[in-house]
């Protein structure tokens, strides 16, 4: 079965309260479309993994502008004035994570691992509901994997199977959040014929993607 899919297609998989990953840094390496699609189906109560709110008019900001987020993970929401008003307000949970922390319980969740030890956070208000053990003589964090319904990325080649080549810094998160989610959807700016790719500049291989959309 063909892994390239209509836009309609992907876009039909959205729903009320999932578990989204969106690749990107600051809307970097974020599939705006799909951004797009999410606002236009109007789904809500979504729970949003990234690494960042980008800005309040461009990538996952959007969606928390336009009320569609109960709950964002994430390394920081500094550069999105309209995240840290709603965590004021109470009218949307914001976990935040440290960054390392952020990709190591991305990428646990791909290896299918039950959790890690990090002495970040020890002694922070990130130790707050948090089990600490103390480990040949140091403390450590029991931080859980992260995982989610759907996987959002972008790309700048996919061949027709799904191997995927990542432009510079667009790459970010888009790898990890690949290995974590139980659908992975991918905007591809550019698709190819299988065997097109060099193996060696492979990042994300087939087997870990779901569908291709052609940007």
């Amino acid at each position: 079965m063909s892994k390239i899919k209509t836009f309609e297609e992907a876009v039909s998989k959205f729903k009320d309260n999932q578990v989204i990953m969106v690749g990107g840094f600051l809307a970097v390496g974020t599939p705006e479309r799909f951004i797009d699609a999410l606002i236009e189906k109007g789904v809500k109560d979504l729970t949003i993994i990234n690494n960042d709110t980008s800005f309040v008019d461009r990538g996952v900001g959007r969606l928390i502008v336009n009320n569609q987020v109960k709950k964002v993970i994430a390394s920081h929401i500094g550069t999105n004035k309209e995240t840290g008003r709603k965590m004021n307000a109470g009218e949307m949970e914001v976990e935040l994570v440290p960054q390392g922390t952020l990709a190591e319980r991305i990428r646990s969740a791909g290896a299918g691992l039950g959790g890690f030890l990090t002495p970040t956070g020890v002694g922070t208000v990130i130790e707050e509901g948090k089990q600490k053990i103390n480990f040949n003589g140091r403390d450590f964090l029991i931080e859980a994997p992260l995982r989610a319904d759907i996987a959002l990325l972008h790309a700048y080649k996919a061949d027709k199977i799904g191997n995927l080549v990542y432009r510079r810094a667009a790459r970010n998160f888009n790898p990890l959040m690949a290995m974590a989610a139980d659908l992975v959807i991918v905007l591809a700016e550019n698709i190819v014929e299988v065997g097109e790719l060099d193996q060696d500049q492979v990042v994300t291989p087939a087997i870990l993607v779901d569908m291709i959309v052609k940007a």
